[in-house]
């Protein structure tokens, strides 16, 4: 199969979350698997910085780059406002390039790539399928520019997919719900490269570099810095659950302005911004020595699709905390970590389990192990494979009730 992904953030762009790490191991497993892929996105601030000089070139679009088989246009950025960018040449290059596909796959609502090749692609009567990411359910902010992005362009997307995918039971859930029909939403976890967890960093280095002592309790949240996830809410659990020893770490990217002020504000008013570490935002080696050795990953976010980073906890042998509205919930009920409702008194009670009851601890540790073997990329690229065939042999876009009325 030739297949186009669309998608507005992709690597080396880590700073954007999730999907441009997402993208890429999907897009890397199919490669694998046999097929050509071709990602289409932004230049998001492509440089000779970015430790892609030896594999980017410029080309009639952008930026070309050829990476483990999968190649990547970045198209030119003319303007830009938060993550959304205008890209005129989609246009061109889907009139140009958008035949050589057998199929489209885009990620992510809320941006004008997605739309333009959805619009191109019914003419052309090319199926395609879409992966909303979580963001048919507006939660964070602009909800009336999100309800109108519906109403212009988002419902014509969508009526026309010929799948959505989600990336979790809990998504799957919720699209149905909305009213797309059962049979056009299929699941398909997040991801991750298990090679990439196979050699950890030294045990420790992580607390050398940070001055935490090797037994003294680390907890760690590791994501955007955002309202939703809900690091405010491990400040307060954290402050009761250990009054006198412990450290927690917030890593992770400000993803609103200001926010990470009202954190250390917070810790502060609360007596522990000794005992609390902001890292800003941590990649490849950096975060996995993090994740190593923390001794649980906390996430008590008000609504997840999913949760990466709880995967990648997981993926370095340490258990979970995640409320019930992340999506992994049902991974991390399976024998990883606790899933709890988003109250202080749950957190703290879920932290001080968790570090009083070893035999517990142990358990779930262990467990983590058989958690992460079900979410490699080696594995859902085969079951995306099936996914796509599916659509090839109907040949047809398929029709989704209208919604968000």
């Amino acid at each position: 199969m030739r297949i186009l992904k669309v998608t507005q953030a992709y690597y080396p762009f880590l700073d954007m979350g999730g999907p441009a790490l997402k993208v890429r191991g999907l897009a890397r497993s199919l490669v694998q698997r046999g097929h050509h892929v071709t990602v289409l996105t932004a230049d998001l601030g492509l440089d000779q910085s970015l430790g892609l000089s030896a594999s980017v070139e410029p080309n009639a679009w952008g930026w070309r780059s050829c990476q483990d088989g999968v190649e990547a246009i970045y198209l030119r950025t003319r303007a830009r406002y938060r993550a959304m960018t205008l890209n005129p040449d989609v246009i061109r290059f889907s009139q140009a390039s958008l035949g050589d596909f057998d199929l489209v796959h885009i990620y992510g609502l809320y941006d004008l790539l997605g739309p333009a090749v959805a619009s191109l692609s019914r003419r052309r009567d090319i199926p395609y399928v879409v992966e909303p990411m979580g963001m048919t359910r507006p939660i964070d902010r602009g909800f009336w520019l999100k309800r109108l992005w519906h109403v212009l362009l988002g419902n014509r997307v969508l009526q026309g997919a010929s799948l959505l995918i989600a990336t979790s039971e809990q998504e799957q859930r919720e699209l149905i719900t909305a009213g797309f029909p059962p049979e056009r939403v299929r699941v398909r976890y997040n991801g991750l490269d298990l090679e990439e967890f196979r050699q950890l960093p030294p045990r420790g280095s992580f607390r050398r570099r940070w001055q935490i002592e090797p037994n003294e309790p680390l907890i760690l949240f590791f994501g955007r810095l955002i309202p939703r996830k809900g690091a405010d809410l491990l400040l307060e659990a954290f402050a009761t659950a250990f009054s006198h020893t412990g450290r927690l770490v917030i890593a992770g990217p400000e993803g609103e302005p200001g926010y990470l002020q009202t954190l250390a504000k917070k810790a502060r008013a609360l007596g522990i911004d000794r005992r609390v570490a902001f890292t800003g935002p941590l990649y490849g080696a950096d975060k996995n020595a993090a994740l190593a050795d923390a001794d649980i990953f906390a996430l008590p976010s008000r609504y997840e699709n999913f949760a990466n980073a709880a995967a990648e906890a997981m993926a370095c042998g340490t258990p979970v905390i995640v409320t019930e509205s992340c999506g992994i919930s049902a991974l991390v009920s399976q024998g990883a970590g606790l899933v709890i409702p988003r109250s202080e008194r749950a957190l703290t009670q879920g932290l001080r389990e968790l570090t009083a009851n070893t035999a517990l601890y142990s358990r779930l540790q262990a467990g983590c192990y058989n958690v992460v073997a079900q979410i490699s990329w080696e594995e859902l690229g085969g079951r995306m494979e099936d996914y796509y065939t599916h659509v090839l042999a109907e040949r047809a876009p398929g029709s989704i009730e209208s919604h968000f009325r």
